[in-house]
C-alpha cells in the first residue's frame, strides 16, 4: 500500500476522512505498520500513509536519495562528481608526485658520489 507525499498532509487526511477513510483513529495497520498513527488511513481497498515534507527521512517505502534523483537531478551528477579529483586536479597531482619521485632520484645519487668520509 502506498505512502503519500503531500504538502499539506493534514487537508489530505481531512479529504480521505470525509471521503469514508478510517484516518488517524486507531485503525488497525496490517501493511504500513510502521506509518505514524496520527498519518494512517485505512479504506476499504488499503491502507495510505501521508507524510508532510518535513516527514520524508521518515518513510519506509522511497528513500531521500531517491527522491534526491528526482527532485533536483543536477544536484545529484555534481554531487557524484565532487567526490573524486578533477582530471586536471588528477594530472597535476600525478605530476608532483612524479617530480617528487625524480628529486628524491637525484638527492640519492648525488649523495652516493660524493666523497666518502673516513671514520678512525
Amino acid at each position: 500500500m502506498p505512502e503519500q507525499i503531500s504538502k499539506y498532509p493534514d487537508v489530505t487526511l481531512k479529504i480521505l476522512k470525509e471521503a469514508g477513510a478510517v484516518c488517524a483513529e486507531g485503525a488497525p495497520q496490517k501493511i504500513l505498520t510502521a506509518c505514524p498513527p496520527e498519518r494512517f488511513c485505512a479504506l476499504p481497498t488499503g491502507e495510505v500513509c501521508i507524510y508532510g515534507i518535513a516527514d520524508i527521512p521518515a518513510m519506509t517505502q522511497i528513500t531521500t536519495q531517491e527522491l534526491a534523483k528526482v527532485v533536483c537531478p543536477g544536484e545529484q551528477e555534481e554531487a557524484a562528481g565532487s567526490g573524486g579529483l578533477s582530471a586536471t586536479a588528477g594530472v597535476a597531482l600525478g605530476g608532483v608526485f612524479i617530480a617528487g619521485v625524480l628529486l628524491g632520484r637525484l638527492w640519492r645519487a648525488s649523495k652516493s658520489r660524493a666523497k666518502p668520509r673516513r671514520f678512525l
